[in-house]
């Protein structure tokens, strides 16, 4: 077991080295290139746009074929993108490279969350996914630092093929000591048609979760989004002043999660999920203060974006797998859709109406503690509850 949540933790930072690893190799990019940083900076939303048009088809076929060749398609996927966008000449290239880099990521991500599901119990899961949270912010920190480092003795390059190598290792690592997660046994049993069919993802309990999921993920990545403007532009913060701030802000979120295993021994989810969606609630009101006194209360705001993120994303995603024991992939591709999806449609929503960059965040926090207590409430998770504290 402890070799799968191992092997999942290496899986799924994939997914944030190809956002983080290049960015402080970015104007080296745009000058060999001959591009414009702004152009290099679409390579996000085209990385984005690869994961999200990969998701579906890697859990349809992580439940159909099963994980282990999803993983093994998504890592030489990645590595070959990855290959590709470091011998890239012109931006045109990179940018079909940095596609491609999201496709064999979003394959990855999908089927870490369905390996999880297959080895864990729901409690375990809860602390697992916590935990994982905690790695993905650990990456956006370390990653531009180690790609600084790259950039002293070696060109840009470099820090793709270093992606390459890393997707290389995890493949090696697949290949050979990882065993197929999705059970078999189901493929034999003559209800495994009613099963699946059981197994809805129209039931209420599923939809409730993904919609605080959306909901969750929204704040946190319009606070990425909006904290440089904000920062640097409203508080004439330096570059090197916000990338010190936001290193700090980091770790408030990463500290939340690595102590949710402590904190989900000690309280009920229901009383985690409620103090996450009251975080949301009081970083809306610290926001408020902000804007009419002291620009310096953005900062407990942000502080409590990240916690408050921490203390929902293990158990609202651990919640949602739960009803699908033969649909985890498909499930996890889903979820992983709905969520960017639903992020980046509100994100341009609200700069197409107009809404400045704080007010954004402000809209969302709200909205997301009104919704999800509501949800929280028509439907709760006690029946689970139980039979999660039984399995521990």
């Amino acid at each position: 077991m402890t070799k799968y949540i191992l092997f999942s933790f290496c899986l799924v930072l994939i997914y944030p080295l190809g956002v983080d690893l290049h960015l402080t190799g970015l104007t080296a990019i745009a000058n060999d290139l001959n591009a414009s940083e702004a152009t290099l900076h679409q390579a996000f939303s085209i990385y984005l746009m690869g994961m999200v048009s990969s998701m579906l088809v890697a859990g349809w076929c992580s439940d159909k074929l099963g994980r282990k060749p999803v993983i093994l398609l998504g890592t030489v996927i990645f590595l070959l993108a990855s290959f590709n966008a470091g011998i890239s000449i012109a931006a045109n290239n990179f940018l079909i490279a940095r596609f491609f880099q999201g496709i064999g990521a979003g394959f990855c991500y999908v089927v870490t969350f369905a390996i999880l599901r297959d080895t864990l119990a729901e409690k375990q899961r809860a602390k697992v996914l916590s935990m994982i949270n905690g790695i993905t912010c650990i990456v956006p920190v370390l990653a531009p630092v180690l790609g600084f480092l790259i950039l002293l003795k070696f060109k840009w390059p470099v820090m793709f093929y270093a992606m390459a190598i890393y997707a290389l290792l995890i493949f090696i690592y697949c290949f050979f000591g990882i065993k197929e997660t999705k059970s078999k046994t189901w493929a034999k049993s003559k209800n495994n048609t009613d099963t699946i069919t059981g197994e809805s993802f129209l039931n209420s309990f599923f939809l409730s979760r993904l919609l605080i999921s959306c909901l969750g993920m929204s704040v946190i990545l319009t606070y990425v989004n909006i904290s440089p403007i904000v920062i640097m532009q409203q508080m004439h913060y330096t570059t090197g002043q916000y990338s010190t701030a936001i290193t700090l802000l980091s770790m408030v979120s990463m500290i939340t999660s690595f102590m949710m295993p402590k904190i989900l021994t000690k309280l009920r989810y229901e009383t985690i999920l409620y103090t996450g969606l009251s975080s949301f609630l009081t970083a809306a009101i610290f926001i408020f203060i902000g804007k009419n006194s002291d620009f310096r209360w953005f900062f407990v705001s942000f502080s409590l974006c990240g916690a408050g993120f921490a203390l929902l994303f293990g158990i609202i995603m651990s919640q949602a797998l739960s009803p699908f024991s033969q649909r985890a992939g498909l499930a996890s591709s889903i979820l992983g859709i709905s969520q960017l999806s639903f992020a980046s449609l509100y994100i341009w929503i609200m700069g197409w109406l107009g809404i400045s960059a704080i007010n954004m965040l402000m809209v969302i926090l709200s909205a997301s503690c009104l919704i999800g207590f509501i949800f929280l409430h028509l439907f709760r998770s006690s029946g689970q509850q139980q039979k999660v504290n039984c399995d521990a």
